[in-house]
């Protein structure tokens, strides 16, 4: 959704954006290409997906900072590079082509490959470690909160008893439980979910952005976020509502926006893409 996000961060005067999920770059990219007085810190939990993201973006020298650290740090990440304010803020919650195409990543179960789904190698446990340690109960709870998954204490169980350590086993252990329900997804794809977000905490970090970034956002300034399940859209919904509804702004998406139909038939991954966008009242 590139003409859409530029759309809604670029004009009137705002030239400090933060991209706060910069993935491989390509948000970050279209931004400093489209105004050439742009100036973007790029951020991301990934460290791996930053040296990606670095190559790409060095032709445009001093525009772009890139800092390992997560959006939920704005406060600190800003005072790094000596910023107090910025004008707008971007954040693209779907995992990246490059993060699914690492099978040692165990983002996809389309490869096969360690059951990770961290999005920084060097913290916390992995998707294989959290199934052992936790509880069927707890696990099931995870299942059903974060993949809205109706089978969750049946998977959980079967999960607890089987330990997989790779992204397929995982996919063939779920399948088995729901045969004869394949629609448009693969039956495993709100399990991965699930224990992504909880891997990762992406429900806390996102929360905690929410809550902090009106202190940074400059009069007139933006914020756009594109969320992929409805559990991420309904807290920034909220949240920009309760913004507005306090005279802090107001929200310019009265519906979320949504993927053109070629861009979905050009990426299908993005059909469940929804874009929000908020505006901060001015001076």
């Amino acid at each position: 959704m590139v003409r859409e996000v530029l759309s809604a961060l670029l004009g009137e005067g705002r030239r400090r954006f933060v991209d706060g999920t910069v993935g491989t770059g390509g948000h970050a990219a279209e931004i400093l290409e489209k105004d050439s007085e742009a100036v973007v810190l790029g951020l991301d939990r990934d460290e791996e997906v930053l040296e990606v993201a670095a190559k790409r973006l060095e032709r445009f020298g001093d525009r772009i900072v890139l800092r390992h650290s997560s959006y939920a740090e704005l406060g600190r990440v800003l005072g790094s590079v000596g910023w107090r304010k910025a004008d707008g803020f971007l954040l693209d919650l779907g995992l990246s082509s490059w993060q699914l195409s690492r099978a040692e990543r165990g983002f996809s179960f389309m490869r096969e490959g360690a059951l990770d789904c961290r999005f920084s190698r060097r913290e916390g446990e992995t998707a294989a470690d959290l199934i052992a340690r936790l509880s069927e109960e707890e696990l099931a709870e995870i299942i059903r909160r974060y993949g809205e998954e109706r089978r969750a204490r049946t998977i959980a169980r079967r999960l607890k008893q089987a330990r997989p350590r790779t992204t397929v086993e995982l996919a063939e252990i779920v399948g088995s439980l729901k045969r004869g329900r394949r629609g448009r997804i693969h039956p495993a794809t709100k399990v991965f979910q699930a224990l992504r977000i909880a891997v990762n905490r992406e429900l806390d970090h996102l929360e905690k952005f929410l809550r902090r970034f009106p202190r940074f956002l400059a009069p007139g300034g933006r914020v756009a976020v594109i969320s992929y399940h409805s559990l991420e859209d309904r807290l920034v919904k909220n949240a920009f509502a309760l913004l507005a509804g306090e005279g802090m702004g107001a929200v310019l998406t009265r519906k979320p926006l949504t993927p053109r139909a070629e861009e979905v038939e050009r990426n299908p991954r993005s059909r469940s893409a929804k874009l929000r966008v908020f505006e901060a009242a001015g001076p």
